[in-house]
């Protein structure tokens, strides 16, 4: 994520990693005040990480600013919405080879003025290459999404670089970041996750320091402090739809989706694989919540296509190992 203060020195421009190809280029971002620092956010000091989560989470939406980008001779602009949120979607007049492009974004203000402006990210893929859903929260983060006081706990006494992935996680997920595709432009990987945009610098900072693919995160409407005890709860059909936008955008592609049974992963994949039964290639659902076993199981048997490979796991080596039986990664 990359972000430029404005000459109101309580406002920040925060532009986050966009995707696409030439006929569709999507790049989202918000315009918010109150989005603050701290030299100690990563911290093993108790009090400290917790202040810099409710910092996080003091953020004020600035709506009605005029955002601009420059892609070659083209020009395109967008308004904040009311929640700060922006983005832009374009498509492009030449031909994009693959891997990550830089492309600027001015913002101004509601009388056209420059303020600022910050540089942002879009990833264009091979069209022949798989591409990757992921959850996060206990999908490769230890969470305890299940329970809404574990999770504040953790996310209260632990900093991004202190939080743990699971066992094999990285491995499995490097493996499958450079399946079947040149090590230049490594395979895509899109984060769905019920996490707030209020965290994307966690936890892009997150994947940073445990070496986890680069990727395009795509989370839930930013929240307010007060709203922070709600954090991560997450809306199924809002889901669906995020992920069938990522889909719908790359035809060439098929997909795997990962995900685990804390939550609704299950029921969302079988409905993501019967509405696109030709476009997934995989489903792994990582086994967080036994009781739920039966259900789940229940769950992906019951999806259409009987062709698709499903791996219930507990622990990623078996994942892994899956991923060599059908050819994923070699």
């Amino acid at each position: 994520m990359h972000t430029s203060n404005l000459k109101d020195a309580n406002s920040t421009l925060k532009v986050y990693n966009g995707y696409g190809h030439k006929n569709n280029i999507i790049l989202y971002g918000h315009v918010l005040r109150g989005v603050h620092t701290n030299e100690n956010r990563y911290s093993n000091n108790l009090f400290i990480n917790a202040l810099h989560l409710f910092r996080l989470f003091m953020v004020k939406p600035r709506s009605g600013f005029l955002l601009e980008i420059h892609w070659g001779n083209q020009v395109y602009t967008t308004i904040s919405e009311s929640d700060g949120f922006f983005k832009f979607e374009w498509q492009s007049k030449t031909d994009l080879p693959a891997g990550w492009h830089t492309i600027d974004v001015y913002l101004r203000s509601k009388n056209q003025e420059l303020i600022t402006k910050t540089t942002g990210k879009v990833f264009i893929p091979n069209s022949t290459q798989y591409a990757f859903i992921s959850d996060i929260d206990d999908t490769l983060l230890i969470s305890h999404s299940s329970s809404s006081l574990k999770k504040l706990r953790l996310l209260f006494i632990r900093n991004p670089r202190s939080r743990k992935p699971f066992e094999d996680v990285v491995k499995h997920y490097q493996l499958l970041s450079q399946a079947h595709t040149d090590l230049l432009i490594p395979n895509p990987f899109f984060y769905v996750s019920s996490s707030e945009w209020n965290l994307y610098e966690y936890l892009t900072e997150f994947f940073l320091h445990n070496e986890l693919p680069e990727g395009v995160l795509i989370l839930n409407k930013i929240k307010q402090f007060y709203q922070l005890f709600k954090t991560g709860k997450s809306n199924h059909q809002l889901k669906f739809q995020r992920i069938s936008r990522i889909l719908d955008s790359f035809p060439k592609q098929k997909f795997i989706l990962l995900g685990d049974n804390s939550q609704r992963d299950p029921e969302l994949y079988k409905a993501i694989a019967n509405h696109y039964p030709k476009k997934i290639h995989a489903i792994y659902i990582r086994q967080i919540r036994n009781r739920r076993i039966n259900s789940t199981k229940q769950l992906l048997d019951s999806i259409n296509n009987k062709n698709i490979p499903i791996c219930l796991f507990t622990n990623n080596a078996e994942a892994i190992q899956h991923s060599k039986q059908i050819g994923l990664i070699e």
